[in-house]
This record gives C-alpha cells, structure tokens and sequence, in this order.
C-alpha cells in the first residue's frame, strides 16, 4: 500500500496513529511527524491530473 494513502487515511480518521506506523513500519512518535510534514508538504501541492494519452 502507498504510504500516501495510509497517512492520508490517519488524517480522514480511518486509522489510528498506532495502525498508521505499523502499516508504513514505523514508530508512533515518527508516524506523527511524517503525517504532520506531509500536510505542510501538500497544502502548496496542485497537481492536476492529466488524461491519459490515446493510442492510435
């Protein structure tokens, strides 16, 4: 599973922060911080998603 998605799924409430560290292995106190860089890291994040290109 993307490490992405887990810590996105602790911070809509899906997970606790224990279930996100061991999922993404590590420790609770780390988990934390990588969830707490990850919003700060995405809030100025706007990637659009392009369509996919067309085979001939």
């Amino acid at each position: 599973m993307d490490k992405r998605q887990v810590i996105a799924a602790y911070r809509r409430g899906f997970l606790t922060i224990q279930e996100c560290a061991q999922i993404i292995g590590v420790d609770s106190r780390q988990a934390a911080r990588i969830a707490d860089d990850a919003k700060y890291m995405n809030e100025g994040d706007s990637r659009l998603e392009q369509p996919a290109a067309k085979s001939l």
